[in-house]
């Protein structure tokens, strides 16, 4: 408990003196930062910290889930698994905000490891799930269908009640917050990520919250039988790649190596205008070799 105490202090004093939402009790001061490893399990607890601006990441150490903060109100970004829906929730009161005052919820994509925990932060928050069209399905009812290629390796998750839809392109706006909504299909139909600026002190940066771009499919799903959904995932790749992207965010940190980048240990910068790029090539070649593996196999 005095090592979590001492990372959340460490993680709330790294922030801003600019920042326009700040915590509302910090913690004493101490000395250790909290550290998660990149092979973290899903629901590994994570310390609450600052991430950039009135950005906070608030999931745990194996599952990311972003709180973008204003004095008007909040937007969640993703919940964790259904098992950590109440660490995401503890996170954000550690930090000094108040899940009531989540205005807004949007997500990456609808599978259990991200979508398991929205059903309690909407029932508890009161807020608005706001998804594409193609997510709107499995989220109001748990379960995917055969349009996901991980569809019979997938559990259900609790069908979330209220959710809105938005477009490509489409704004979450609350008090100061405008987020722009991005189709990234290719690891799910209705993959979305999200955008928008932060600033502090003089210097404003793109946020990309981008979603995971695995090419990863269940025992029976072959890609190269489905030269649209390839075609679509490219089209994925190459959007991605050209996103307003200075800090990137993943749905698991590791992809996006979080955990050397934010404070108040980092040994890597936080700041990368190439890192979608870099986030873009990477999964193109991993896309290649699973279809260069499919075609190996007939």
């Amino acid at each position: 408990m005095r090592a979590l105490a001492v990372a959340l202090a460490l993680a709330i004093l790294s922030a801003p003196a600019s920042a326009a939402v700040k915590p509302a009790a910090p913690a004493p001061a101490t000395t250790e930062p909290n550290r998660c490893a990149d092979d973290a399990g899903w629901d590994d607890p994570a310390v609450p910290r600052h991430v950039y601006g009135n950005t906070w990441y608030v999931g745990t150490c194996g599952i990311s889930a972003l709180l973008v903060t204003s004095k008007d109100g909040h937007v969640l970004i993703d919940a964790g698994t259904e098992a950590a829906a109440s660490q995401v929730e503890a996170n954000i009161r550690a930090l000094g905000f108040r899940v009531e005052d989540i205005r807004a919820i949007v997500g990456s994509h609808a599978h259990s490891d991200h979508a398991g925990g929205l059903a309690k932060l909407q029932k508890d928050s009161g807020a608005p799930l706001y998804a594409r069209a193609s997510a709107v399905q499995p989220l109001s009812t748990g379960n995917a269908d055969r349009s996901d290629p991980q569809l019979l390796a997938l559990k259900p998750f609790p069908a979330v009640a209220h959710v809105e839809t938005i477009d490509d392109g489409g704004h979450v706006r609350v008090g100061a917050i405008d987020l722009t909504a991005h189709a990234t299909p290719g690891h799910t139909p209705g993959g979305s990520s999200w955008t928008w600026r932060e600033c502090e002190r003089d210097r404003c940066v793109d946020m990309a919250y981008v979603d995971s771009l695995s090419a990863v499919s269940d025992d029976v799903y072959r890609y190269s039988d489905d030269a649209a959904y390839v075609a679509a995932f490219r089209t994925t790749l190459t959007a991605v790649a050209a996103l307003p992207c200075d800090v990137l965010v993943t749905p698991h940190p590791s992809a996006s190596n979080l955990w050397a980048r934010v404070p108040p240990v980092s040994s890597k910068p936080l700041i990368d205008a190439g890192a979608c790029r870099a986030y873009a090539l990477g999964a193109t070649q991993r896309l290649d070799a699973r279809l260069a593996k499919e075609a190996e196999a007939k």
